[in-house]
């Protein structure tokens, strides 16, 4: 990969984890649950319409790409996605919002209490529907089908109680939690968000 290439995919991939890490923001300012799952969707929402890098979003079309140059741009974008949430992870103790990091710090002990086994489970279950919403904004060519997509897949796999990779990242950042455990634990879901992204594209028709 060439220098200018790499540094433009880790800016996108920046963005992208700013986006989503806002998006958990919101969620947890939400007392609603099902209303914080819906406008939770704004992250992904940012990351489709704007071209930004997503490792949940690019990590489907790994069988179509099956490189060392592919993973190593994964590599690169999920470096970039852990900057982006850290950002908003952190400075969100800066604001007069501590009270959402005491709340993200309560889901962050569910979470690394929680069996490895689980973790990459849920966390393929997210895989899948990140595909799906991605995928199907690419494909599709109505407007309105695209954006139903992304606004119904990301509220079901929150609902649902799945283990979104990058998400989780915001939330160990935003509630002080990161450890040794809280890495294996981010560690095992992005590689459940991986089997997940490439189930459907290894399974399909034509396969």
């Amino acid at each position: 990969m060439q220098s200018e290439k790499l540094l433009d995919l880790f800016r996108r991939a920046v963005s992208a984890g700013i986006c989503i890490a806002i998006g958990g923001v919101v969620f947890l300012g939400c007392d609603n649950k099902y209303v914080g799952a819906v406008l939770f969707s704004v992250g992904l929402f940012a990351v489709v319409t704007r071209g930004m890098a997503l490792y949940t979003g690019m990590v489907g079309y790994l069988p179509d790409n099956c490189n060392p140059d592919y993973i190593g741009r994964l590599l690169v974008v999920i470096a970039g996605n852990l900057v982006g949430t850290g950002v908003i992870g952190l400075g969100l103790h800066l604001t007069r919002q501590t009270a959402l990091c005491e709340k993200a710090a309560e889901m962050c002990a569910v979470k690394t209490g929680d069996s490895l086994l689980s973790l990459l489970v849920l966390g393929i279950g997210c895989g899948i529907l990140m595909y799906i919403a991605v995928d199907g904004y690419r494909r599709f060519t109505d407007p309105l089908t695209k954006i139903l997509g992304v606004f119904l897949c990301v509220p079901v796999f929150i609902l649902a109680g799945m283990e979104h990779s990058i998400a989780d990242m915001f939330y160990f950042f935003a509630g002080s939690a990161w450890s040794l455990r809280t890495v294996i634990c981010v560690a095992v879901i992005i590689i459940g968000n991986g089997i997940g992204g490439v189930l459907i594209p290894l399974l399909r028709p034509g396969k």
